[in-house]
């Protein structure tokens, strides 16, 4: 961020890239907390998690104002201008992974209620250390601008991908085996696929500061390794032809 003559801002500038951290660092912890809750079964961790989202979505529209502020009163041009579109958007980000933090988090009663495979809860867990890793890797590329690395993070996607389509198919097996499982499988369906959707929004993060650094936009196809709707319709396919 290049300095500026006029003081105030700069300290506006310096206010809307200090809170995109603080939101940061808020959604992480959602994230952690509410795969934690899930595989303790801890509701008053998860509890504790929908509680935050509320604090997060506060800081989302702080944000947002003070953003859109800044550019009616300074009218910035080049990359300031796209620093704060670019805050806008990751906030967005951020507002939404805390979202699906809390939707974990809100499955973990139900979940507690049935029995759960214990292979299939390491598998989310080792989902969620994924797209946690992914999340603060791209967090730690906003704070250099290293567009080098957003590029890698986007392109390591396909890894999350390939592990929601693994889990997936081993939670449609167990569905099918056994219908007691149902109910179990389908709270941590869900859980997957918001874990997976956390990746997603990662990946949003590495394109924005992409284009916040060279002023290009990535190009819009990237790898997808999640084929979770191929194997369903092969699953629908094969219940009706049975």
């Amino acid at each position: 961020m290049e300095h500026h003559i006029v003081s105030s801002y700069d300290q506006e500038l310096k206010f809307i890239l200090r809170r995109i951290s603080e939101m940061g660092g808020q959604a992480e912890r959602m994230v952690e907390q509410s795969v934690a809750a899930l595989i303790r079964s801890d509701w008053g961790l998860a509890q504790a998690v929908v509680a935050d989202d509320v604090l997060l979505d506060a800081a989302q529209r702080e944000l947002d104002e003070r953003a859109i502020m800044t550019i009616a009163k300074r009218q910035p041009m080049a990359q300031d201008l796209r620093e704060i579109v670019g805050a806008i958007r990751i906030s967005n980000d951020l507002e939404r992974i805390g979202d699906l933090g809390k939707n974990i988090a809100k499955r973990v009663i139900a979940v507690h209620e049935h029995s759960q495979p214990v292979q299939l809860v390491r598998g989310i867990e080792h989902l969620s250390e994924l797209a946690l890793g992914q999340l603060k890797d791209v967090l730690d590329a906003y704070a250099t601008r290293d567009h080098v690395r957003a590029e890698a993070i986007r392109s390591a996607d396909e890894e999350i991908d390939a592990m929601y389509t693994s889990i997936f198919r081993e939670l449609l097996t167990y569905m099918m085996e056994d219908p007691r499982n149902i109910t179990a499988c389908t709270h941590l369906l869900f859980s997957a696929k918001n874990i997976e959707r956390i990746g997603d929004h990662a990946t949003n993060i590495a394109e924005t500061i992409y284009y916040i650094k060279t002023g290009n936009q990535m190009e819009a196809d990237r790898p997808k390794g999640d084929q979770t709707t191929s194997i369903s319709d092969a699953t629908v396919a094969g219940s009706q032809s049975a």
